[in-house]
């Protein structure tokens, strides 16, 4: 077994997958812990939780199964959510600033992307390497970031989507829900593992791909005169 077929990317674009996942993450956790903070909750703050530095965030083994399988997991912010005065509304954008952080970190890095692109900056590198380096860290970064936020929206535990949805529902449908939550690790490796992955994972591939050459095009179309 050659050691491209040991990994998720190639080996030539690996650094630049670990570099987005370290980046998307790290900014991913610090939005929770900054609005549990914020809101009145500091549990995750005084557990030196609310920082960019990547080292905080990581779990060793699901960085490794990231960088193999191409799925992993970050360590989960603590959220004490009787700390808030609004609990439900205040829990939800918690919840929410997660997967928003992800989003805009995939729109501000298209939009650079695609301005360098529009105003000849990569036409003007002469070193092909610079020029693969660049293309494709964006390309993995934004396309990464993208899925980050539509996959974290995902209404199944123990992604965000699902404590935003817990939060919205009545309580006795919570309940319900909450007595699901035993069979979250099970439902979650069969989405992503198995062949069933062509019908979850490989949608919101698709669709982040979209969005990202979707947003590139109308930015270089808005700057094009």
């Amino acid at each position: 077994m050659s050691m491209d077929q040991f990994f998720f990317y190639p080996l030539e674009q690996l650094p630049f997958f670990i570099l987005t996942i370290l980046i998307a993450f790290t900014v991913h956790e610090f939005a929770h812990a900054y609005f549990a903070n914020k809101f009145g909750d500091p549990t995750a703050k005084m557990l030196g939780r609310m920082t960019l530095n990547p080292a905080v965030h990581f779990d060793f083994f699901g960085l490794l199964l990231l960088v193999i399988a191409g799925f992993g997991w970050a360590r989960p912010i603590p959220v004490n959510r009787d700390n808030f005065d609004r609990r439900r509304m205040m829990s939800v954008v918690v919840s929410a600033a997660g997967p928003v952080s992800n989003l805009l970190l995939a729109v501000v890095g298209t939009i650079i992307y695609a301005l360098l692109i529009q105003f000849g900056v990569m036409d003007s590198i002469e070193n092909q390497r610079v020029v693969f380096a660049i293309s494709t860290f964006f390309s993995i970064f934004n396309v990464t970031n993208f899925f980050l936020f539509f996959f974290n929206l995902v209404p199944l535990p123990p992604l965000d989507g699902y404590r935003i949805v817990e939060e919205l529902v009545p309580t006795r449908i919570r309940i319900k829900l909450q007595s699901l939550e035993q069979w979250s690790i099970l439902i979650f490796l069969i989405i992503v593992i198995t062949p069933l992955n062509r019908w979850t994972i490989t949608p919101l591939y698709e669709l982040s791909m979209s969005w990202y050459t979707g947003i590139a095009q109308m930015v270089m179309t808005l700057f094009g005169g």
